[in-house]
This record gives structure tokens, C-alpha cells and sequence, in this order.
């Protein structure tokens, strides 16, 4: 079995499936259901997402109340920063962060639980990244917020993008600060790998 680590966050795990290689190359199980039993998670929807230039920022974003998502990701091609923000208010970890570098080389996977936000940042051109979800997607309850919040500071390596800054969708460009967010998550105690997820259908993502 692949063993699931848990991060400065516990909540925010990383794995790494085994390969096994020769002369010709190698293989891996990247996914098996059973690695994911004990925590109660059944993915259902894959998505699968390429930035064509580096320097390119997704996030940071996330889904609330009953479509609120726990992600598995990993890089297939190039290589990427991948971000994770604690958003559950009463979390002892609330506003903190986990960054993590992905890649095709490296093979690792991040698991991004309910309550955090998400996001990640091409390092190099055509870069691809998977990743498998609890709850499908929901247009109404698609979230966001900034990705430069200064309460948060993530140290995000500016080197790659342009000198206007990263490569934004225009979603991503006008997303709150964590502290402009309603309360859309809290940290349960009973689960501290876990939320408790409010349905505050508050605006709605274009």
C-alpha cells in the first residue's frame, strides 16, 4: 500500500506511488481506491488541466456546502507549485499554508481536503495537471480568493512569471482576501482532518 503523509497541516497529505522500473522505463499504480477506505473519500470526477506557458497561476479556489471538494492531484507533465490554504475558521492552522512542488519526474500526489483552498503555478511551459474529486463541479458555488493575500504571504517564486506578474484569468484577478470571505468553512474538532461546511451560497462565479 501507498502510504498517505501527513504535512505541516495535517490535514493536507502527500503520497508517493512506488515505480518499478527497467531498462525500458518504469511503472506505477498512481490510484487505487482502497489507499483512501479509511478516510471515507470516493472520487468520481477527473479533471485534467494544461498551462501552456509558465508563470501561469490557477487559484486559489474551492466549492462550499454539499459541493464542497476533497482533491487528489498530480503533475504529468512539467512541473508545478501546488498550494493549499487552511480556511477553516477556529482551525489552529487557519490562514496557514502547505507548497508543494509536483512533477512529472518526481511523481508525487497531494490530497486537498475539505476547508482548504487550492491552487498552483506552472514552473515550466505545457505543463498538465490531474486531479480526481469527491463532488462534482458546481458553477453556483465555485469560490475563490486572492492568491497575493499579505495576511497569507505565499512565498510564490516570482522569478517564473512575467515581470506584470503571473498569468491570471480574469476570475482570478478580482478573488477576496481571506478575511473578506464569509464563513464558509469551520474546523471541527471531532475531525480535525475535516470541515464543517456551511451553505452560504453567497454570489456566483462567472
Amino acid at each position: 500500500m501507498t502510504e498517505l503523509v501527513s504535512l505541516a497541516i495535517p490535514a493536507v497529505k502527500k503520497l508517493q506511488p512506488k515505480r518499478f522500473g527497467d531498462d525500458r522505463g518504469w511503472f506505477s499504480e498512481t490510484f487505487r481506491s482502497n489507499w483512501f477506505a479509511s478516510l471515507g473519500l470516493d472520487f468520481i470526477q477527473e479533471n485534467h488541466s494544461l498551462s501552456v506557458q509558465k508563470g501561469t497561476l490557477r487559484g486559489l479556489h474551492f466549492q462550499t456546502g454539499p459541493s464542497t471538494q476533497t482533491k487528489l492531484v498530480r503533475c504529468v507533465a512539467g512541473k508545478l507549485l501546488d498550494v493549499v490554504v487552511d480556511i477553516r475558521h477556529g482551525s489552529p492552522t487557519f490562514g496557514h499554508y502547505i507548497a508543494e512542488e509536483l512533477s512529472a519526474e518526481n511523481g508525487l500526489q497531494l490530497l486537498v481536503p475539505h476547508g482548504f483552498a487550492h491552487g498552483f503555478l506552472s514552473l515550466t511551459d505545457d505543463c498538465e495537471i490531474l486531479y480526481k474529486v469527491d463532488r462534482h463541479y458546481d458553477r453556483q458555488r465555485d469560490k475563490g480568493m486572492a492568491y497575493n493575500d499579505p495576511d497569507i504571504a505565499i512565498q510564490w517564486p516570482d522569478n517564473i512569471w512575467p515581470d506584470d506578474g503571473p498569468i491570471l484569468s480574469d476570475k482570478d484577478k478580482s478573488t477576496p482576501h481571506l478575511c473578506d470571505l464569509p464563513k464558509y468553512f469551520s474546523y471541527d474538532p471531532n475531525n480535525p482532518d475535516g470541515a464543517i461546511c456551511h451553505d452560504l451560497n453567497v454570489g456566483v462565479s462567472s
